[in-house]
């Protein structure tokens, strides 16, 4: 009759260090970005340093350099991240609109602006970090490929347009959602206000023509 083998118990502390290493450093990751998020929204990006974003992350300096050799490439990090969330949120939009039909031109402006600012409040990282200049640039296939799904969307609104030609509004479409953000970033809160709305009515009335 076979034995079966012994197992050996495995202490909490023997557990702990079996996590993968990839689980570890994503962890790592997370919180030194997360922390950096705060310094740069609480004391700004000159003010704020390595080692205090170090110390908030709860990791050593030397670790954190292993990961981030400086603020820029921490800033850089999250002006990537935040790319990428705004994209995905704006991807979820046209996927909803394709499944459910589409919102009348005026709401759809509406709706991409107030994303655009829901994702500023959200992360108070994103506006200081729009006057730092870091060569920053989107993926550009991610560019592309998000242009292309508002472009499809918009041919379902008006067949008329041609594909070069629908994918050119989405593109000045973005272009016109995105250049709101410096003139938020710059405006007392009830003027944010005004700018937003603003920004709405002119995108409303341009999208209707364009899309009828």
């Amino acid at each position: 009759m076979a034995v079966a083998p012994l197992r050996r118990k495995i202490a909490p502390n023997e557990a702990a260090r079996r996590v993968p290493r990839q689980q570890r450093a994503a962890r790592t990751l997370d919180a030194l970005l997360e922390a950096a998020a705060d310094a740069f929204a609480e004391r700004g990006f000159e003010a704020a340093t390595m080692t205090q974003i170090a110390q908030q992350a709860g990791v050593s300096i030397g670790a954190a350099y292993q990961y981030f050799p400086n603020k820029d490439a921490l800033a850089l990090a999250l002006r990537q991240r935040y790319g990428d969330e705004m994209d995905a949120r704006w991807s979820a939009l046209v996927e909803a609109q394709a499944s459910g039909g589409e919102l009348p031109p005026a709401q759809l402006a509406e709706r991409l602006l107030d994303m655009m600012v829901e994702l500023m409040d959200a992360y108070p990282a994103y506006l200081p970090l729009l006057s730092i200049s870091l060569g920053f640039r989107r993926d550009e296939a991610a560019r592309n490929k998000l242009r292309q799904r508002f472009a499809t969307l918009f041919r379902r609104y008006n067949a008329a347009l041609a594909a070069d030609e629908a994918y050119r509004v989405a593109e000045v479409m973005l272009q016109v959602v995105k250049s709101l953000n410096l003139l938020y970033a710059n405006a007392k809160p009830k003027e944010r206000k005004l700018l937003v709305a603003e920004y709405k009515g002119v995108l409303a009335a341009w999208l209707a023509v364009r899309l009828a």
